[in-house]
């Protein structure tokens, strides 16, 4: 973990980076299903750990083999992250690894120590049943 002091009008706050993952599945590699997926998952942990989306710092997106005809990160840009560093990978080949699988890792500043939740989608429920949504 980073943290970092700041003076704001004589107040110290103490600025940490955190990180929180997610991961989703999508039914077929249709440019239009990946960007749906990953704007869903990327507003569930907006919405879920009360990210100001001017407090993320970055983000990187995976990708399984299977998925190539949409960049994940073009979804993030829809909404409206245009200052944000994005960057796409391929997700290793593993044998009976989750098909169809977009994971992303965010990085986000908060001011207070709270831990950030992970969401896990659709199918990649089954990858962290402990942490996917009820």
């Amino acid at each position: 973990m980073v943290s970092a002091t700041t003076n704001a009008s004589d107040t110290k706050r103490s600025l940490r980076i955190r990180a929180v993952r997610g991961a989703t599945t999508v039914e077929a590699d249709v440019p239009e299903l990946i960007t749906d997926a990953v704007r869903e998952l990327l507003e569930t942990l907006v919405a879920t750990n009360g990210i100001d989306p001017d407090d993320i710092v970055s983000a990187i997106f995976t990708a399984t083999p299977d998925l190539t005809s949409e960049f994940p990160a073009k979804a993030a840009r829809g909404l409206g992250w245009v200052d944000v560093p994005l960057l796409c990978a391929p997700e290793i080949a593993v044998p009976g690894a989750l098909p169809r699988c977009v994971r992303v890792l965010l990085h986000v500043i908060v001011t207070d120590g709270r831990a950030m939740r992970a969401a896990y989608l659709r199918g990649a429920r089954s990858l962290r049943p402990d942490l996917a949504p009820q």
